[in-house]
């Protein structure tokens, strides 16, 4: 049988509300199949994985970047993946969604067990969502429970949650942004949100494909493959070990797959390498789906950015074209300045178009705001822009930024920092001008409900407009799908008048490694790409 997701509502709606709920969670598709074809075989090889940054958190529920998740991700599952188009398909949970409005559920493997043989089940699951609700640790996890009341597993295999109010993705999202970890390790380590999981005790434990077994920090972290895996075609992982090597830049990790030293690079190519490296011997290039964007995000909390005016000036001084041909290549597509980007395609609204760049009119709303440039055409303020020095793609853009608003008369200084001290004064606020770019946006309440409501997770702007509020609190109760929409374009059009983001372009992602591996199974994003739990427990060498 394939894992479905059904709808079971009962009492107190009608037939057209469950019609409308049942529209907004659609079907889940096969079970997923590891390699290409046939079941492969169980071998001695070791896949090697490049990354830029060290781990900063080995605890799941707490770890917010990229090499956080990939690595954590081959220890503890989710319950949901997510497909090219945004829509959530199976992984731990076979079936998932509604008792009723404010009752969420999910029904489970139960093949499925720790390393130290403890059953992976329902109470697992239960306590995961609980703790990280009541201790809230910091991160992208917690971020998705402010609508979520209590968990509780009603069996071995099937959990159950309420909810505070009615939200017709909660479901999909808590299934897909959350981990699971193993209660019985977890728990008696007290606050889940101050646990460092860092394997002092003995070791880690994992219900994934692979284990931690050793940490070279600034190095290497290199993992052992698990007896069963039941995920995968043939239930085994196939490489016997994973190791992911970390190096200062993109271009050293280039360097290291042409000669062999590495065999995937986890995160996406430069775009000027693309054409590059799909002509070099021994190498082949992934094409990966993109559902993330990037974006600028004006600090409110600095009385000058505080003022739309000015967040419209800044707007209205980045050439997005330039930039998308230059430091993309022509690799990326425009969202027309709106959080609903393209290929969310039922909310995109092309009626909401793309700031222009335009710096005399960027100097006119300056002026507007009480600002007097001097003789130098120069006004007198200065913005301080960070952006991560590991994102070569941002380095650029963000230098053509600052080139590009001197014309309006306008400053920015830009502070690169490497990737674990730019999240860190992202966390903190310490930025007048946030830079960079999120890898999966999949879902309008939740997109939303993180990047604009006051205590959002990642409400970079600080915003808190009472109409945006409303809008996005009465979207992600409404389970009329056209309603919905309806609702969220009008939120996107305010988030776009009001430059509480700037969305500048979203595009797919190209993955490198070498062509003696193969089986790969890609899932959107940088996130996930080909290095996702699944995809990495299937990648097979081929025969020498």
């Amino acid at each position: 049988m394939h894992p479905t997701r059904r709808l079971v509502l009962a009492g107190g709606f009608s037939a057209a509300s469950v019609a409308a709920l049942a529209a907004c969670a659609p079907q889940a598709p096969e079970a997923p199949a590891g390699g290409s074809s046939g079941s492969p075989s169980a071998s001695t090889a070791t896949l090697t994985i490049a990354t830029t940054t060290d781990v900063v958190n080995f605890n799941p529920v707490v770890g917010n970047s990229r090499s956080d998740q990939w690595m954590t991700g081959l220890m503890y599952p989710r319950l949901l993946t997510i497909a090219d188009d945004g829509s959530k398909e199976a992984e731990v949970a076979t079936e998932w969604g509604y008792v009723d409005a404010t009752t969420g559920y999910y029904e489970i493997r139960d093949d499925l067990r720790w390393t130290d043989g403890e059953v992976l089940d329902a109470d697992d699951v239960a306590w995961t969502l609980n703790a990280v609700k009541r201790d809230a640790p910091s991160g992208t996890f917690y971020g998705q429970l402010g609508n979520f009341v209590e968990a509780r597993a009603v069996s071995a295999t099937r959990v159950e949650f309420t909810m505070e109010n009615p939200d017709s993705s909660l479901v999909d999202e808590i299934g897909f942004w959350g981990c699971i970890v193993p209660q019985h390790v977890f728990e008696p380590a007290g606050s889940i949100a101050e646990f460092s999981n860092d394997g002092s005790a003995g070791g880690w434990v994992s219900a994934g494909p692979y284990v931690l077994t050793d940490v070279q920090v600034g190095q290497s972290y290199t993992f052992q493959r698990v007896e069963t895996y039941p995920l995968v075609e043939g239930g085994v992982p196939v490489a016997a070990s994973v190791v992911y090597r970390v190096f200062p830049d993109v271009n050293t990790e280039i360097l290291a797959l042409r000669s062999g030293e590495v065999d995937v690079i986890a995160n996406a190519l430069p775009p000027a390498q693309v054409e590059q490296l799909r002509s070099t011997d021994g190498i082949e290039v992934a094409e990966v789906t993109g559902l993330g964007y990037a974006h600028m995000v004006y600090n409110m909390q600095n009385p000058d950015l505080a003022r739309v005016e000015v967040r419209q000036a800044l707007a209205h001084a980045a050439d997005y074209e330039a930039i998308r041909q230059v430091a993309l290549s022509g690799q990326a597509v425009s969202t027309g300045s709106s959080p609903l980007f393209p290929a969310l395609a039922r909310y995109y609204d092309d009626s909401i178009t793309e700031y222009e760049f335009d710096p005399e009119l960027s100097r006119s709303l300056m002026e507007q705001a009480g600002y007097t440039a001097d003789a130098e055409g120069f006004f007198d303020v200065t913005f301080r822009m960070i952006y991560s020095l590991q994102d070569s793609v941002t380095s650029q853009w963000a230098q053509m930024v600052k080139d590009s608003t001197a014309q309006a008369g306008i400053t920015v200084e830009l502070q690169g920092a490497e990737r674990n001290t730019y999240l860190a004064m992202t966390n903190e606020g310490d930025y007048d001008i946030y830079a960079g770019n999120f890898a999966i946006m999949d879902d309008p309440v939740l997109n939303f409900s993180l990047s604009y409501l006051p205590g959002g997770a990642i409400n970079y702007t600080y915003c808190d407009d009472p109409e945006l509020n409303d809008l996005i609190t009465r979207g992600a109760e409404t389970v009329d799908l056209d309603a919905k929409v309806d609702i969220f374009r009008e939120a996107a059009r305010i988030v776009h008048e009001q430059v509480y983001d700037n969305i500048m372009y979203t595009q797919n992602l190209y993955f490198g490694h070498s062509d003696s591996w193969s089986g790969f199974v890609s899932r959107p994003s940088e996130l996930l790409s080909i290095v996702n739990p699944v995809s990495v427990a299937s990648a097979t060498e081929s025969a020498s």
